[in-house]
């Protein structure tokens, strides 16, 4: 069999990673039965719209609600309205959504059903600050996270301690109502309670161990808000309110990095799933995917070439500089680095939302001879990785991967060709 295009090749194997998270797939096998009173659609990330959107369509019933999603990311929705907000930096926008989608919730009774969309970028979406506090004190603490490299099970654990609306807050809120969470996850490990902060997922948490990983992370709080954390104490997972609630996880990065191995083998090209949990430092897990493409690009082990890796999850960037990037394309500068000069290594890292960092591309191709390229247009990786500027050395090259968002979010998806 002919071997593929690369970058052909290798968007296949997102396009199928993507389609395995579709929303209107995914929620078709997990929807619940319609209640005797009210059904109330709440929702929150980066593919919530599509989330409702399908959900309108397979609803065999009357209902009506409100999901808050990333700007650009909103669907035509008939009868759920969808509210845009900021992200990965919580705005006005998102406050406004968190405060209507609390309301929503109250004064419900038993007979009702709440059907609640949640998957990755729910988080920074709905900002609620507990009482005292502002939206800017919010905004201080998610900016702290985002440039602190602490993983995302961290990041969430101080969330979930200084919010109105995360850890469980807002399925307490809906009770006596039944709560049906149907989640996408992003998170390594699939836990529900992760996924957005989890707003309509109660867990067991102490204080003591969210001020711990703020001290090992080195994420300042104020006095107040350390006091605040402290003493707080969310709904506990075994207060009888949460006994009628049932979580889903309709998608992961399991499901779709199986998806992308099939259509890898599809083309004749075996695949190999690394992890679909990875977590640490973007770069360092760079350099270590591109020391296992090397030996099996040089050895034809532990592995035999032609051969696709796979890995997922979410990594982490400890902002050191002021450029312009993301964890994916700072994963593939320092891939690039290391494999230079490999004629038969191709690599594409991308986020399955279509958003990696803040810029509007997903992620980047990078290939052996990527560190050639920079240099003959008079870039370093080293700077670049120095200054936190991997999306411009890889725009620079017009290798930036760009598929507009994707209605998902099952996190990270990394795939490396070795023919």
């Amino acid at each position: 069999m002919p071997q593929p295009h690369p970058k052909e090749f290798l968007t296949g194997l997102f396009d199928a990673a993507v389609r395995a998270a579709d929303p209107l797939e995914c929620l078709r096998a997990h929807l619940p039965d319609a209640p005797p009173g009210r059904t109330i659609v709440i929702g929150a990330g980066k593919g919530a719209a599509q989330m409702a959107l399908a959900l309108e369509t397979l609803w065999p019933g009357p209902l009506e609600g409100a999901v808050v999603t990333r700007y650009g990311h909103g669907a035509p929705c008939r009868y759920v309205d969808v509210i845009e907000a900021s992200h990965p930096v919580p705005d006005r926008a998102g406050l406004k959504a968190a405060e209507r989608l609390m309301s929503l919730v109250r004064g419900l009774s038993a007979d009702d059903l709440v059907i609640a969309l949640i998957c990755g970028g729910g988080s920074a979406l709905l900002p609620a600050p507990p009482p005292g506090f502002t939206l800017e004190d919010e905004i201080a603490l998610n900016k702290a996270l985002l440039a602190s490299g602490a993983p995302i099970s961290a990041m969430n654990a101080l969330r979930r301690h200084f919010s109105m609306i995360k850890g469980g807050r807002l399925a307490a809120l809906a009770h006596p109502a039944r709560v049906v969470s149907l989640v996408v996850s992003d998170v390594p490990g699939d836990d529900p309670a992760e996924v957005a902060s989890g707003p309509t997922v109660a867990r067991r948490g102490s204080p003591a161990e969210a001020l711990a990983i703020a001290d090992r992370y080195r994420i300042a709080l104020t006095d107040a808000q350390r006091a605040y954390m402290a003493a707080d104490r969310g709904p506990d997972p075994g207060c009888p309110g949460f006994a009628r609630d049932k979580v889903r996880v309709i998608a992961s990065a399991s499901r779709s990095l199986e998806a992308a191995a099939a259509q890898s083998r599809r083309q004749g090209i075996d695949a190999v799933i690394l992890s679909d949990s990875l977590e640490g430092e973007a770069r360092e897990a760079g350099r270590f995917h591109a020391d296992l493409a090397l030996e099996v690009a040089r050895r034809n082990r532990p592995f035999r070439k032609p051969v696709a890796l796979l890995s997922g999850g979410e990594t982490s960037v400890t902002l050191r500089g002021t450029g312009a990037g993301g964890r994916n394309t700072e994963f593939l500068l320092a891939f690039a680095a290391r494999i230079a000069g490999q004629d038969h290594i191709h690599a594409l890292a991308a986020d399955t939302d279509g958003i990696d960092g803040t810029g509007d591309n997903a992620g980047a191709f990078a290939d052996g001879k990527t560190a050639e390229r920079l240099l003959d247009r008079g870039v370093r990786i080293d700077a670049c990785l120095a200054d936190n500027d991997s999306r411009t050395a890889f725009a620079a090259l017009d290798d930036l991967f760009s598929p507009g968002p994707t209605g998902t979010n099952v996190n990270d998806f990394r795939a490396i060709l070795i023919a």
